[in-house]
C-alpha cells in the first residue's frame, strides 16, 4: 500500500476509534444524560418549591436514591434552578450512588461518587473518578480486605483519598453490662494512594474509642451486630489533622494523621469542651450540641458546621425512634481550644419542621450561603447568611439524596 494511503487509513481508523470511545460522552453532552446500558427507568425529577433571588448560582449535585419503582438511582448535575439536567448517570438496578460532587485530582476538576450496595450497613462498593469529559479515569477501592462505604469519598491535596469502611467482629462487653461475645460493627478510616491503591493510613474506631461512649441501644441478642460507632465522615481539618465523625456516639474526634491518637472530642459522653450557646441559640433537650449528627465541615478560625439530625429512626435503632429535638437543623459551632469551650453560634432548622432520621450535609458556599441536603428527607435547600430560605426543592416520594452540593461546573 502506498505510504500516503496507508497513513490516511491509519488516521481514519484512529479517528473512528476516538469517535467511538467518545460517543457516550457526546450523547451525554447533547441530551444531558448518560445512563447504564439497558436501563429503562429515568432518574427522579426535582420539584422546585421556593426559588428566590440571591442564591449561590452554581449547579446542583445530587445522588437520588430511589425506593420508588418508577425511578432509577444514580448521580445528577442539575442547573442552578434545579429544573434542567446538565448531566446524569444511572446505576444498575439493586445498586445506589452517594456523595456525588466536584473535586480536584492532579490539578484537574473531576466528578466523584461512591457506587454499591448496603449504604449505612456492611457495605460493598467502589469509588469512581470521572474527568470533565465524563470519562472514568480512576477507581478507588478499600484495602486490607475491606470494601468502601459510601458515606465519604474525599480527595486530598496529597493525591490520596479518604474513605470509610465497616467490619463485623466480636467484642467482650461485660465491662459495660453486656455479653462476652457480642457481635459488633466497627468503623474504619483509610487513606488510599489513588495512583497505586496502597493504604497509607488506617484508623480503627475500636482501638481508640471505648464502647461505653455509644448512644446506640444494644440489641437483645449477642448474635445481632451492634452498630455502636457508625462512622459517617472524615475530613481534613485546617491544621492537617483528621475529623472523624460517629453518628452513634454523637461525637466528632480530632485524630492525629501520624499516630492515630484522639486529640480532642466534640459532643457525646466524653466531650473535651464545655458546651454553651450564643444568644438566641439553644442546645437540644439532652443539653448537647448535636445528636445522631453528620458531616462536620471545618471553616477556619475555629468554626465548624454540622448536619444535626437530632433523631435516629426505627431503622437505625432496631426499636422505637429516638429523637432529642422534633426537627433536624444545621449547626455552626465555634471551638476555643484554649478555654475548651464549644459555642453554638447559629442553627438553621429544616424548612418543613421535619426530622431526618439519617444522612444529610451542609455546604458553606462562596457567597456565605448554606446549601443543605436533608438526608433521608426528600429535600434540598439553600439559605442566605441571615438564615433566610432562598431555595427549596423536593424529590418524589420514596426518593432522597444522601448529600447535596452546589458547584461551578463547566
Amino acid at each position: 500500500m502506498p505510504k500516503k494511503r496507508r497513513n490516511a487509513s491509519i488516521l481514519a481508523a484512529a479517528t473512528a476509534a476516538v469517535a467511538a470511545a467518545l460517543l457516550p460522552v457526546s450523547a451525554s453532552a447533547a441530551t444531558g444524560t448518560s445512563g447504564s446500558a439497558g436501563h429503562a427507568l429515568p432518574l427522579p425529577p426535582l420539584k422546585v418549591l421556593t426559588d428566590k433571588p440571591g442564591t449561590g448560582g452554581d449547579d446542583l449535585f445530587v445522588a437520588p436514591s430511589s425506593a420508588n419503582p418508577a425511578y432509577a438511582s444514580g448521580v445528577e448535575i442539575l442547573s442552578p434552578d434545579g429544573r434542567r439536567v446538565v448531566w446524569s448517570h444511572t446505576v444498575p438496578t439493586g445498586q445506589e450512588a452517594a456523595d456525588f460532587r466536584k473535586q480536584s485530582y492532579r490539578g484537574r476538576p473531576v466528578l466523584t461518587w461512591w457506587q454499591g450496595t448496603g449504604l449505612g450497613g456492611l457495605t460493598q462498593g467502589v469509588d469512581y473518578i470521572y474527568n470533565d469529559r465524563y470519562q472514568k479515569v480512576a477507581e478507588v477501592r478499600a484495602g486490607n480486605g475491606y470494601s468502601a462505604d459510601g458515606h465519604e469519598f474525599l480527595i486530598t491535596s496529597r493525591g490520596t483519598a479518604l474513605i470509610l469502611a465497616y467490619k463485623e467482629t466480636t467484642a467482650d462487653l461485660r465491662a459495660i453490662g453486656g455479653p462476652a461475645d457480642q457481635k459488633v460493627i466497627d468503623g474504619v478510616v483509610q487513606e488510599i494512594d489513588i495512583r497505586t491503591g496502597k493504604v497509607v493510613f488506617q484508623w480503627d474506631a475500636a482501638k481508640h474509642v471505648p464502647y461505653a461512649q455509644s448512644e446506640q441501644p444494644r440489641p437483645a441478642s449477642a448474635a445481632t451486630p451492634w452498630d455502636w460507632f457508625h462512622v459517617n465522615a472524615v475530613k481534613v481539618d485546617t491544621d492537617g489533622s483528621l475529623l472523624v465523625d460517629a453518628r452513634n456516639t454523637w461525637t466528632t474526634y480530632d485524630v492525629s494523621r501520624t499516630t492515630g491518637a484522639v486529640r480532642w472530642r466534640l459532643g457525646g459522653k466524653d466531650s473535651s469542651f464545655k458546651l454553651t450557646a450564643a444568644h438566641g441559640q439553644s442546645l437540644n433537650t439532652a443539653q448537647t450540641l448535636f445528636a445522631w449528627q453528620h458531616d462536620p465541615e471545618p471553616l477556619g478560625n475555629g468554626l465548624y458546621t454540622y448536619f444535626d439530625n437530632e433523631s435516629a429512626g426505627i431503622a437505625n435503632t432496631g426499636s422505637g425512634a429516638l429523637s432529642e429535638l422534633p426537627y433536624s437543623r444545621v449547626d455552626t459551632v465555634k471551638l476555643d481550644l484554649r478555654t475548651h469551650t464549644a459555642t453554638l453560634v447559629r442553627s438553621v432548622a429544616q424548612p418543613e419542621g421535619l426530622s431526618a432520621s439519617s444522612q444529610g450535609n451542609a455546604q458553606t458556599l462562596r457567597n456565605g450561603d448554606l446549601a443543605v441536603g436533608w438526608g433521608s428527607l426528600p429535600y434540598v435547600s439553600e439559605f442566605g447568611p441571615s438564615g433566610k430560605l432562598l431555595f427549596n426543592a423536593e424529590f418524589p416520594a420514596g426518593v432522597n439524596t444522601y448529600r447535596a452540593y452546589r458547584f461551578d461546573w463547566k
